[in-house]
């Protein structure tokens, strides 16, 4: 009769023949593609969080690989210019829009003061991201301030 083998020993085995990078990242790929085992594995939150990472990072590259190589970059770069100015400019008509329907319900209603102080630190916000859009628009910088920073996170 064959002697069993625990698994905890088997798990040294594999680790002792994938200490070779090339060998770890074959058997990972291999592992990955079985669905139940790639299941299990994004169970773990920092195997989840390195593949996750790694995606964004390939991606990154990929990315600036094209941007270097393709002929067509430069027309990729300005229909991408013209997609930010279209998100900015329908953030813009939304909001107004929204505005325009609720502020009407107000009619004939006062808000308590809890209400309106939570009004208020919303238009103050509001107000200081419209500052920060009219700023890149006219220099060209997007950098976030101090101050809006907190105020956009709610400090």
């Amino acid at each position: 009769m064959a002697a069993q083998v625990k698994s905890e020993d088997k798990v040294r085995v594999v680790e002792e023949f994938t200490r070779d990078e090339n060998v770890a990242v074959t058997v990972t790929t291999g592992l990955l593609r079985r669905p139940d085992v790639a299941f299990k594995a994004m169970s773990d939150d920092t195997a989840r969080h390195q593949v996750n990472h790694a995606q964004v990072e390939r991606g990154r590259q990929a990315r600036e690989h094209f941007e270097r190589t393709s002929p067509i970059a430069p027309a990729v770069r300005n229909i991408d210019r013209s997609v930010e100015f279209l998100d900015l400019v329908t953030a813009c008509h939304s909001f107004v829009a929204a505005a325009g329907r609720a502020v009407p319900g107000l009619r004939d209603r006062q808000l308590g003061e809890d209400e309106r102080a939570i009004v208020h630190e919303n238009v103050a916000k509001v107000r200081a991201t419209l500052d920060w859009i009219e700023t890149a628009v006219d220099t060209g910088k997007v950098d976030v301030d101090g101050e809006l920073a907190r105020m956009l996170r709610g400090e």
